[in-house]
């Protein structure tokens, strides 16, 4: 492993982008846990700290959601450019970046703390939210534009004194990431800084509730790659290293990444599938889109099966499955392989999962159920969550000169999460199958027994589901210790930033059309333009006007909002 001397100012930055979402992240698992037990009806929403269902809830998914996978994609984009280009990059834009997101994060925290933004994490009319808490999340969003932009000088440098050679497939795989950002988040700024802010403002009164969500779920669904190609970087660069192998294939995972410039973004119209005013032409081009970009995940599947089967069998491994044994699960040294490998098992069921969504049938069974969180949670709380806690306890270690401090206890936490996870969305499938509402407001009266909705099977599956919740809470305690104690640690070696570096099972040769970025964007644009425009026209043609703002912890009259 080759270590990179990284600027005093850089590593400062890089470790305040990961202890501002961490703090943050204490608040937003302690609502979550709550979450279970408002569903369980074990408490009531103002039990603990005086918040409202909704407004905990927001708390929940914004910080989880938007706030620490921005932050760390960020942190860790530094990282992979600093690290593999072998070289600093820019201090300033970096410390603007940095500013920007804190800014803006403080801006949101605001109404949300409040109570004035119980909006849940989407921007989705006709929940209504006070003004700062769209500009912050417009300050956050810029932010993360400017460390993207600030990356470009030393990755157009790197490739002028290193003609005809590949770009690292980490960089290639940070850049795709923030590509698909880039492009998505235009939309959701269009809705915020056209629609929702001036209704906020009381500039207008009414907006085209169909046209906002369009332009959401343009955003909504690349949002889940820009949480999971950070990890898709660290499956295809470290965990190799990390099982003791190679990675079986270099450009398939740059195949993969391309992929996924092109078939991630032309997909949201699947999330309106019971939508009024979007036509059944527009709901079966999005869902076959939304199969598409499977592609790239069995692809990176394949590969990565295939870089541990060698990893076994270089130990030694017999039998079809015997190098399966031979991984490191329980090293203490190579704990990122725990993080890695047990987001990887809970990705499997999480992608099972969303075959079920993609379906048009399919997906009216379960739609608007519990059925929808419990999957979920099975991307970004798993894949997604790990990966991001993994990467950053790494990074402070590497940065801080510190070791990591309670080796048994850390790589514990991955598995003790995965369990707790499986349970806590197998409690919500199951309640989803048989009906139990998505979200409720005001009491949860699908549990009282007086009540219409109420089934007896929902008590089984909120507490089972609440007991997931508990399991989850408390692996994510025993990581911040862990995180606590080794940042506490003395410093014992000096502070670099250092990644394994990059081999490939196969001595590839170059394979020019995965070897530049820009004509898959070109292609992506044609697509988002195809799948896009028919959808955006419908909305603005059928998008009803005249629905008055809500706030669901707070319900006004109509005459009051204005």
């Amino acid at each position: 492993m080759s270590s990179v001397t990284i600027s005093n100012t850089n590593k400062n930055i890089i470790l305040a982008e990961i202890f501002v979402p961490m703090a943050l992240l204490t608040l937003g698992i302690y609502h979550g846990m709550l979450q279970t037990f408002y569903r369980a009806g074990f408490i009531q929403a103002s039990a603990f700290g005086g918040l409202e269902y909704y407004q905990g809830l927001t708390l929940h998914g914004v910080i989880n959601a938007i706030v620490l996978t921005t932050f760390f994609a960020v942190a860790f984009g530094n990282a992979v450019m600093i690290h593999y280009l072998n070289r600093n990059i820019n201090e300033k834009m970096n410390m603007l970046s940095l500013l920007l997101m804190v800014i803006g994060t403080l801006l949101a925290a605001y109404p949300m703390l409040t109570n004035q933004a119980s909006v849940l994490y989407t921007f989705y009319p006709p929940l209504k939210a006070h003004p700062t808490f769209y500009i912050g999340a417009t300050l956050l969003v810029i932010g993360s534009w400017v460390a993207f932009f600030n990356w470009f000088l030393p990755y157009k440098a790197w490739q002028k004194e290193n003609p005809g050679k590949k770009m690292p497939l980490a960089v290639i795989g940070i850049m795709t990431t923030f590509i698909i950002w880039f492009i998505a988040t235009i939309p959701v700024a269009v809705e915020i800084l056209g629609f929702l802010l001036p209704w906020s403002l009381g500039l207008v009164d009414e907006i085209n509730i169909l046209l906002t969500r369009v332009l959401f779920w343009f955003f909504g669904h690349p949002l889940v790659y820009f949480w999971l190609l950070p990890v898709y970087v660290m499956y295809y660069s470290i965990l190799p290293s990390q099982a003791g192998g190679k990675l079986y294939s270099d450009y398939a995972g740059r195949a993969a990444f391309m992929l996924f410039i092109i078939l991630s973004i032309p997909v949201g119209v699947h999330h309106q599938f019971t939508e009024p005013g979007i036509s059944q032409g527009t709901k079966l081009l999005h869902a076959i889109f939304t199969f598409g970009v499977a592609l790239p995940s069995f692809l990176t599947a394949f590969t990565i099966a295939a870089s541990l089967e060698y990893a076994g069998w270089k130990k030694g491994a017999r039998g079809l499955f015997g190098w399966m044994g031979k991984l490191p699960y329980f090293d203490g040294n190579r704990y990122l392989f725990a993080y890695l490998i047990c987001g990887l098992i809970i990705f499997i069921f999480g992608g099972i999962g969303g075959i079920v969504n993609a379906s048009y049938t399919m997906n009216l069974v379960v739609h608007n159920t519990a059925w929808i969180p419990g999957h979920f949670h099975l991307t970004v709380a798993g894949p997604v969550f790990l990966g991001i806690l993994g990467m950053s306890l790494y990074l402070v270690s590497a940065l801080m000169g510190k070791k990591v401090q309670m080796k048994g206890w850390n790589v514990a936490v991955p598995y003790l999460w995965t369990f707790g996870l499986l349970i806590f969305s197998g409690g919500l499938k199951y309640g989803g199958l048989i009906g139990e509402p998505r979200r409720t407001n005001m009491g949860m009266t699908y549990l009282n027994p007086d009540s219409e909705l109420f089934k007896p099977e929902y008590i089984m599956s909120t507490h089972i589901t609440a007991i997931g919740g508990i399991i989850l809470f408390l692996a994510a305690l025993v990581f911040f210790v862990v995180l606590v104690k080794t940042m506490l640690a003395p410093k014992e070696m000096e502070a670099t930033l250092g990644f394994p570096e990059e081999e490939s099972y196969h001595d590839e040769k170059n394979i020019k059309p995965f070897e530049r970025l820009t004509p898959w964007v070109v292609v992506a644009l044609v697509l988002i333009v195809f799948a896009y425009v028919p959808a955006i026209n419908e909305a603005v043609k059928n998008g009803k006007k005249g629905s008055p703002p809500y706030m669901p912890d707070n319900p006004v009259p109509v005459e009051n909002t204005r």
